[in-house]
């Protein structure tokens, strides 16, 4: 049988002891008090030793059970009690686990993020209560009744007392013992809330706290809060306890190794997705620092994770490759995962919940629970910062992915961008620039939330000048800004031709519409001359990519001064022969041909192994390549083909006349590639 000795008197030894004997593991639990016992809920299999026992008294009562091992889990300030423990278990053969409770760092948490907290730490009871005498007023004493006679014997302490001590004989007796009335004694069990503690310091008018570092399971924190909250002085003394000893989970992990009991099976582990703000936990919502305290691990970018300097389980990084792995071999109970700005907004977190999603439905997968809390998105707080409103403003990001951002400059008003460091801001202004708006203001947000936040308004030019490195987020103001057409149709005048080939205007539109693009498009522009296909199509959609193919060094370069004249960042120009130019690039979900050179079937025969759904449109002049082409739709897996010839005539002044000039009639042919499967339409 599976028997296990703990010494309790905390809230995690009285846990340990319910989940053992939920599991069928038979536990001798000791506690030093009758309200320790009076605390336990009494199960199956469960056993209470009360009264303090001597070193002796200890190794008897471990030799005389054949306990598997002996788990120390009294409260962090009873050294003496552990120090017994251990000598009771010399030349004992099982194995002794001290359960550790975290409470390093979690004061120095709360004063990094409070510029006003009076916080003072001592090394024990004697110490602070000299301190004391430094003060006036009345103080609120949390350390519990075993020390209570350092204080009260202190005649210009005592009157000044407010004892909180827990609800059992013992404690209230030695209250009294020590000529403390009715009136200055608190028996009440904790832990504590915020509002609880700040109610008592209120209603006793409390000057100064004096607490243990106990940890959060003691309420230290709300604690803390609470005399932050109405600015009391605290006094902490701090946690003698050696930094030595194991975490709940780790101490779960090596019963379970001695036992041969899986403790966390059928567990699933809950999984915080926490939203950080811009990153000063200041920004974190109730909720998530909450989910924070009680988190067994905490995982994200090095520059969050390292903003929580009391988990002491963290690790810097936030794929679902790295986090998953180390989640089944680690086996903690409460983790969380720390996104910047938002979960909700340009985040990672749906790629993570998609994939723990898929892990929990596979074979042996990892089982979780997801549970998201939003953080203050970057667009928000820069807005307040600059007191205006957001909800008119174009949203785009250029954080690791392409966008339009000239274009939504001109037809807005107010154009939200997020960037990923000084050098976009510096490319920002270079697109601007070139796009001719350099009278938009940009108002950036450089290190918002931290210490050395600062808002900037410059030009266009002036972020060209930037060299400060560090984390940015942009509001950019055109008040000359154009009404956003929303249907394609740029005149043939709009772009630099030179000598090189162009779609004409009409047949262009046209040609567009049967190419019916999508949002997130990949499209192939074939014998791209001037890039007048390229152009009209990328600005349907910042998400669509286009990638302009041709093969004449002139037209490329004609190509890019196009681009760059609408200040499109999602037009990619390829300089090359197809289908050779096809080899590294992404499969495409359309494509255009407006030039083969002769080689529209090994064209068409590319673009099908890598997309055997792609939408293709070509235009023809001559007869001899329409013959080409529709021989070729008799050969390959085609659907939906359709030939529609179109005679295009313009009007042109002759005096006091307007006489319709005709020009070269054109073939739009389009069609789908049929996937294997697919029925011809």
């Amino acid at each position: 049988m599976n028997q296990i000795l703990i010494f309790s008197g905390t809230t995690e030894g009285r846990k340990l002891a319910e989940d053992l004997c939920k599991k069928g593991i038979h536990c001798t639990v000791c506690v030093a008090t009758e309200y320790g016992e009076m605390v336990m809920e009494k199960r199956e299999g469960l056993r209470i030793c009360q009264g303090r026992m001597t070193v002796r008294e200890m190794r008897e009562l471990i030799q005389k059970e054949n306990y598997n091992a002996v788990v120390d889990a009294t409260h962090p300030f009873a050294t003496v009690v552990s120090d017994n423990i251990r000598s009771s278990m010399t030349d004992c053969r099982i194995p002794y686990l001290r359960l550790r409770r975290q409470t390093r760092n979690q004061v120095i948490e709360r004063i990094h993020n409070s510029r006003e907290m009076q916080i003072s730490f001592y090394p024990n009871s004697n110490s602070c209560a000299e301190a004391l005498t430094d003060t006036s007023g009345k103080i609120l004493l949390t350390t519990g009744s075993k020390e209570l006679a350092i204080y009260s014997s202190k005649p210009w302490l005592k009157e000044r007392l407010i004892v909180r001590v827990l609800p059992g004989i013992e404690s209230i007796n030695l209250c009294y013992e020590k000529g403390l009335t009715g009136r200055q004694i608190i028996a009440m069990q904790g832990p504590f809330s915020v509002e609880m503690n700040e109610a008592i310091m209120k209603q006793y008018d409390i000057s100064c706290l004096v607490t243990k570092e106990s940890g959060s399971a003691g309420g230290f924190l709300q604690k803390i809060k609470a005399a932050e909250n109405l600015n009391i002085k605290v006094m902490v003394i701090g946690n003698p306890e050696p930094d030595e000893g194991l975490t709940q989970t780790e101490v779960y992990l090596e019963l379970e190794k001695l036992t041969g009991v899986n403790l966390f099976e059928e567990e699933k582990v809950e999984i915080s997705f926490i939203g950080m703000g811009m990153g000063n936990p200041r920004l974190l919502t109730k909720e998530a620092e909450e989910k924070l305290k009680i988190a067994d691990v905490c995982f994200g970018a090095e520059r969050l994770v390292n903003s929580i300097p009391w988990m002491k389980e963290k690790h810097s990084f936030y794929l679902a490759r790295d986090i998953i792995p180390w989640l089944k071999e680690h086996r903690v109970k409460q983790a969380a995962v720390l996104f910047s700005g938002d979960t909700g907004f340009y985040s990672g977190s749906e790629k993570l919940r998609e994939a723990l999603k898929d892990e929990a439905e596979a074979e042996n997968g990892l089982k979780s629970e997801v549970f998201i809390y939003p953080g203050i998105s970057s667009i928000s707080y820069l807005a307040a910062r600059l007191q205006t409103s957001w909800q008119e403003a174009e949203i785009i990001s250029i954080h690791g992915r392409a966008a339009n951002v000239a274009w939504a400059v001109r037809a807005n008003k107010k154009t939200f961008l997020l960037v990923s460091g000084v050098s976009d801001v510096r490319t920002l202004g270079s697109l601007l620039m070139a796009a001719g708006m350099e009278e938009v203001v940009i108002s950036l947000g450089y290190q918002l939330s931290y210490p050395e936040e600062e808002i900037i308004t410059i030009s266009p030019a002036e972020c060209l000048t930037l060299e400060k490195e560090g984390l940015y987020a942009c509001m950019i103001v055109n008040d000359k800004a154009a009404e956003r057409v929303l249907t394609h149709g740029m005149a043939d005048e709009m772009f630099i031709r030179d000598k090189v080939p162009m779609t004409k205007e009409e047949i262009r539109e046209i040609s567009i519409c049967k190419l019916g693009l999508a949002k997130t498009s990949v499209l192939y522009d074939v014998g791209s001359g001037t890039g007048s296909i390229a152009v009209e199509c990328a600005r349907i959609s910042e998400d669509i990519q286009v990638y302009a193919i041709e093969k004449k060094a002139e037209a490329a370069k004609l190509i890019k001064v196009n681009r760059a004249q609408f200040g499109l960042t999602n037009v990619s120009v390829i300089q090359g022969e197809a289908p050779e130019a096809f080899l590294n690039l992404p499969f495409p979900t359309h494509a255009f041909i407006g030039g083969s050179s002769g080689n529209m079937k090994e064209i068409l025969t590319a673009i099908y192994r890598k997309n055997p759904g792609a939408r293709i449109v070509i235009n023809v002049i001559t007869l001899e390549t329409l013959s080409e082409v529709t021989e070729l739709l008799r050969t390959l897996p085609v659907r939906q083909e359709e030939i529609v010839q179109l005679q295009v005539s313009k009007a042109s002044k002759a005096g006091r006349y307007h006489l319709m000039k005709a020009e070269n009639p054109v073939y739009v042919i389009s069609f789908f590639f049929k996937e294997e499967g697919q029925e011809k339409v």
